[in-house]
């Protein structure tokens, strides 16, 4: 694009016929919500800047693809996969929208996702909707992940540059993780959440997903910044401008990295557990000159956790949500939505709505003492005796988990993560880590991460008949 060889209009010709070809037709991976119905016309006037102002960065005329629970002021739904929410027009942009755009991006559609966050019933299926339907796997008939479920499978499948998607705990990693491709969970309140639809008021970030750990670095460049409206992100005064400046291929040249080997009996039993894809990853660390501190100790990654938290943040994030939703809008309440769900079962009630029910009866959530202790016990344990006493105890950069086992751990800190491609088992199915740190650590992440994958190179593209 640069040399004048290929345009912003050209790639989003392709990036839609593959999305024609593999997403609604062929393998149906059905990973897109809704496409941009002016991301044409958009991809030609940044053609023409282009060529009469230059380009604005590395993201200028690139199409992007963003998850169905992120507002975007334009001809788009914002529905959080909810077929209640379906006609649901925001009429602004998120401030990481705002962002996006600033530097040049085309949002070229939403993307599919657990409904409401998988915040409705405790069996609905990982990536099924009743807005959208059901989220395929691109490697083959594998569990999915969630909630960030189509981005992943957007990105897997080439049918945007890169994806954002948002997490409360492991939406991020878990289906980054299993559609071997980059995720990058990060730190909460690096990133706006002013126009997300919430789940937790403590623990909810949008982040990058991406093929590569390059593109998921100028993705998350664009995305960072202090939004007034978000007090998460008034910590960030030192925020990065340009994160690729820290892909490093020799950036485990000396790290320091503590390797965490305590798999839980359920990730066993799923099988998302490689032991010998994550031995060879160990090796891998220290073939490139990393020093590796095996079999560490994180005192409270069992807990006891306790969930009142998230409950009850979801029930006054949502409630608030709701009640700000337009005066046409058949619904302002949890109680309401319930009840528009009930009206509507056979389309949008297939796994029932006992989480939604549960939530809806929890009382003065923000006053409640289990909300009150939790919040403090959840940092305390999370990063007293979890991360930091990790790091600090055996002078570690980062962590490396199997698979995405220290997501809850990170999440409940409000910590980075970065998911990485580790390899394919021996039926195909992709196995990934996920490194972590203490937060504000995206550099040092970013900069083992990608000395991981330009070492290893991994990742490989699905493939069809």
């Amino acid at each position: 694009m640069e040399q004048g060889r290929f345009t912003s209009r050209e790639l989003v010709f392709c990036y839609l016929s593959r999305i024609a070809k593999y997403d609604q037709d062929g393998p149906h991976i059905n990973s897109i919500m809704e496409i941009n119905p002016d991301a044409i016309f958009i991809a030609e006037a940044l053609d023409l800047e282009r060529q009469r102002k230059g380009s604005r960065g590395p993201l200028h005329g690139i199409p992007i693809l963003v998850k169905d629970n992120i507002e975007t002021g334009d001809k788009m739904r914002t529905s959080a996969g909810a077929l209640a929410l379906a006609q649901h027009v925001s009429t602004k942009d998120a401030f990481l929208i705002r962002r996006l755009r600033e530097s040049g991006a085309i949002i070229l559609g939403k993307t599919n996702m657990t409904e409401w966050a998988n915040g409705v019933s405790s069996t609905m299926w990982a990536g099924y909707s009743s807005k959208g339907g059901q989220v395929a796997h691109p490697y083959g008939e594998f569990f999915v992940g969630g909630s960030s479920t189509g981005s992943a499978a957007a990105v897997a499948m080439s049918f945007a540059a890169a994806a954002v998607g948002t997490e409360t705990s492991a939406s991020i990693l878990s289906p980054a993780i299993q559609m071997s491709i980059v995720g990058i969970k990060p730190t909460v309140g690096l990133i706006s959440r002013s126009g997300m639809i919430p789940f937790s008021y403590s623990q909810d970030t949008a982040g990058p997903m991406a093929r590569t750990v390059s593109d998921a670095a100028v993705l998350l460049s664009a995305l960072v910044g202090r939004d007034e409206h978000d007090p998460a992100t008034w910590r960030n005064d030192h925020v990065i401008q340009d994160y690729t400046a820290f892909l490093d291929k020799d950036g485990l040249q000396g790290a320091k990295i503590g390797v965490f080997s305590e798999v839980p009996d359920y990730v066993h039993e799923s099988g998302e557990y490689n032991k010998e894809l994550f031995q060879q990853a160990v090796f891998e660390l220290i073939k490139a000159g990393a020093k590796v501190v095996e079999d560490i100790e994180i005192p409270s990654f069992h807990g006891p956790w306790q969930w009142n938290k998230m409950n009850l943040e979801f029930n006054h994030g949502v409630e608030n949500y709701l009640q700000r939703l337009p005066a046409h809008m058949a619904f302002h309440s949890l109680s309401e939505l319930i009840d528009w769900n009930e009206n509507h079962a056979d389309e949008a009630l297939k796994y029932g709505q006992d989480m939604l029910k549960f939530r809806e009866g929890l009382t003065d959530p923000l006053k409640n003492k289990d909300y009150i202790l939790e919040s403090i016990m959840d940092l305390y344990l999370a990063q007293n005796e979890g991360i930091d006493y990790a790091i600090n105890r055996y002078q570690l950069d980062a962590i490396m988990f199997p698979a995405y086992i220290g997501a809850d751990i990170c999440a409940k800190a409000g910590y980075p993560s970065i998911a990485i491609p580790a390899g394919y088992g021996a039926n195909g199915r992709p196995f990934g880590v996920t490194f972590a740190g203490k937060a504000f650590t995206e550099p040092t992440l970013i900069r083992i991460a990608y000395s991981f994958e330009q070492i290893t190179k991994h990742r490989k593209k699905p493939a069809f008949n």
